[in-house]
């Protein structure tokens, strides 16, 4: 098995970065069920953008692209659910 390249690992650390400066507001949102301050058309075009990004790195195999933006798909859609739950509130 090879080491990962040092381009690979600037990928990683950045893709890692990313995805996690969405726990805080996933907690929030799961806490506080507040999602009126959020776009609904940002956040779809958003998790459409990741999951685009997920496909595109899969099929170059550029794995730090993949890797990072599966949990970055995650956080960002549980805030989407969230939100869509709560258009009939807002």
């Amino acid at each position: 098995m090879d080491w990962p390249s040092p381009i690979d690992l600037l990928g990683a650390a950045a893709g890692l970065l990313t995805t996690a400066s969405f726990v805080p507001q996933v907690l929030k949102t799961l806490r506080t069920r507040q999602t009126r301050d959020i776009s609904l058309v940002m956040w779809l075009a958003f998790c459409a953008g990741v999951l685009l990004w997920t496909v595109y790195g899969f099929l170059i195999e550029a794995w730090p692209v993949v890797i990072t933006n599966v949990p970055t798909l995650a956080l960002a859609g549980t805030i989407l659910v969230v939100k869509l739950r709560n258009l009939k509130n807002e």
